[in-house]
């Protein structure tokens, strides 16, 4: 993409993210808070209550400096930013999104506190040691090279800091339903099961503090919240196309054993 091409590409973002925050009663010229975005910017399953429970387990302190890998547009980092104080270092692939990180990090002011950058989780531009925290939600399910992925977040990660993450992996019921949030076809998906996520962690220098299943706590909680979101209010389908069937697909897959929703808390040894 030549440069002009990414200065509309990112104009094109901005614009659709300004006229979904208008449509939903929200005021861009005023400040926002990461809640009042919270259904747009967390692209991940169980969304800004998954981010805040994964963040009481992550044990995040203001004086940390956390990287959070395929950040999307950064509503996860305003969440840890917002709520704890600290730093955050954004890497994403997308420069669309990364353009669209850019201004909610302005419209919430939260653009002191976090940096986005523009990169691959497999070769992160950072120095050894340099990470206190390193977060991923909903990341890994599109990387085939998970030996890299989980060499580097130990790269850079500091002794005994931490790996905090949410993750689908592989089921034992088979093929899921395509297509999915994170994959329209099988070709764009790498799941690997539980186990053997858990052993591809400790080949790369990881031990498990926590590593839970929480397949059943998800699906308790969409039966109890299955209203549809009413139109003009925010929702990932500003920015993913027929959410609705990826959705019930990604749903039906958990509730049959195809895919599983797991989250982690791994140290650095």
């Amino acid at each position: 993409m030549s440069g002009l091409e990414a200065h509309y590409a990112a104009r094109d973002i901005e614009a659709r993210i300004l006229a979904a925050l208008r449509a939903a009663g929200l005021n861009p010229e005023q400040r926002l808070s990461p809640e009042d975005l919270g259904a747009l910017d967390h692209f991940h399953t169980g969304g800004l209550r998954a981010s805040h429970e994964l963040l009481e387990l992550a044990w995040i302190r203001a004086e940390d400096r956390v990287l959070d890998i395929g950040a999307g547009l950064a509503g996860p980092a305003r969440t840890l930013a917002a709520s704890i104080g600290c730093r955050v270092d954004c890497i994403e692939m997308s420069p669309d999104y990364c353009a669209g990180a850019v201004l909610l990090n302005r419209l919430t002011g939260l653009d002191d506190r976090i940096v986005v950058h523009q990169g691959s989780a497999l070769d992160l531009s950072f120095p050894d040691a340099t990470f206190d925290v390193v977060w991923m939600q909903n990341v890994g399910m599109n990387i085939a090279d998970k030996h890299t992925l989980y060499a580097e977040v130990h790269r850079v990660l500091k002794p005994e800091g931490r790996f905090a993450f949410q993750e689908m992996t592989a089921g034992k019921a088979g093929t899921p339903y395509f297509p999915l949030p994170w994959a329209s076809d099988p070709a764009d998906n790498f799941l690997v099961s539980m186990e053997e996520m858990r052993s591809l962690l400790s080949e790369s220098g990881f031990i498990a503090d926590l590593f839970e299943d929480t397949s059943d706590v998800h699906l308790s909680r969409t039966a109890a919240n299955a209203t549809p979101a009413a139109p003009g209010l925010l929702g990932l389908a500003v920015f993913v196309d027929n959410l609705v069937q990826k959705a019930g697909n990604a749903r039906r897959s958990l509730e049959e054993g195809q895919v599983r929703l797991v989250r982690g808390v791994f140290l650095a040894n």
